[in-house]
């Protein structure tokens, strides 16, 4: 008899579990569709800029990578991009800023690479460059310079208004005095083999973008065939508005196969 109301007893724990998991959904929910996240940062930035981002997507059960590309040359950035997809070890949804858009257009041919996110990002044709693109539509800021090593820069004094406008001051003006110049091979590279014709794609334009102008993000989005958000942002919308951006890479890793 004992056993029996013992029986009975762990039946009833047994059951009160199984409904309270099915009521609330068990334990944390994995992400599903691709679980690796690769974040690659553009011109005059580093990967810091991701940390917001990459907080909410492993908050959210993702792995994220975040390479530091140099933007020494073209060869050199497609290095250091695929060596972090060939870390995570599986499929990969890879996430381009600015001119890193440029380096996930062609490292996205990797097998492994399931889906394309574009933040305010070029996106070339084959046989642009986003020095051409820059040419065809030009942008709203006239600060950028090059040095005697063949190096961009943005003049400090434009980098707040031109670049990072809707963040906080000292982080802009922080920003501006630690930019990474970019190449002038790397802004001039022409792509060869565009992985957004074959891979899923989405793009998030930065209305409000004074360093790709934002006709050329939604010309860009739009040949694509993109899923395609707009936020009124700067050029760093990835920091301005994390919250979207992440979400964005999320609907993509949840779609992508």
């Amino acid at each position: 008899m004992k056993s029996m109301c013992l029986s009975v007893a762990a039946a009833a724990v047994i059951g009160t579990s199984l409904i309270l998991a099915s009521a609330s959904g068990g334990a944390v929910a994995a992400p599903t569709g691709i679980k690796n996240v690769v974040l690659v940062h553009g011109a005059f930035a580093d990967g810091s800029g991701w940390e917001a981002v990459a907080k909410i997507l492993e908050k959210d059960g993702y792995k994220v990578s975040v390479p530091q590309p140099p933007e020494t040359s073209y060869a050199a950035d497609q290095k250091y991009t695929k060596a972090a997809i060939d870390a995570m070890g599986g499929p990969v949804v890879l996430v381009g800023h600015s001119y890193g858009g440029s380096i996930i257009t062609e490292a996205g041919n990797d097998p492994n690479v399931k889906a394309l996110v574009y933040i305010a990002a070029f996106a070339p044709d084959e046989g642009e460059s986003c020095a051409s693109i820059e040419q065809a539509v030009p942008q709203a800021s006239k600060a950028f310079r090059p040095d005697s090593d063949g190096n961009w820069w943005i003049d400090p004094e434009h980098f707040a208004a031109d670049f990072a406008a809707d963040i906080p001051k000292e982080k802009a003006a922080f920003m501006a005095i630690a930019q990474v110049p970019i190449s002038t091979d790397s802004f001039t590279h022409k792509v060869t083999n565009p992985a957004w014709k074959t891979k899923p794609t989405g793009y998030m334009v930065a209305s409000s973008d004074r360093s790709i102008n934002p006709i050329q993000e939604r010309m860009m989005a739009k040949r694509a065939n993109a899923k395609t958000i707009e936020v009124n942002a700067s050029h760093v919308a990835y920091m301005s508005h994390p919250k979207e951006t992440a979400k964005l890479i999320e609907e993509m890793a949840a779609s992508a196969h």
